[in-house]
């Protein structure tokens, strides 16, 4: 991809970084259509593949 390009794009958001339960978001990869599930709560956070019923990646195409 070219210099500038945003990579990943926000399908989803939901929360607040002010609350407990912090920040979700969905994010799909542009390059590869796989979906990530981000959490970010004051200095901790993670991201994981979503994966669907039978354990497979979700990829968005």
């Amino acid at each position: 991809m070219a210099k500038g390009k945003d990579r990943f794009e926000a399908v989803f958001t939901d929360g607040s970084p002010l609350s407990e339960s912090g920040v979700r978001q969905i994010l799909v990869d542009k390059e590869t259509g796989v979906n990530y599930l981000v959490w970010k709560s004051g200095y901790a956070g993670g991201i994981t593949p979503l994966l669907d019923a039978d354990g497979k990646v979700i990829v968005t195409k």
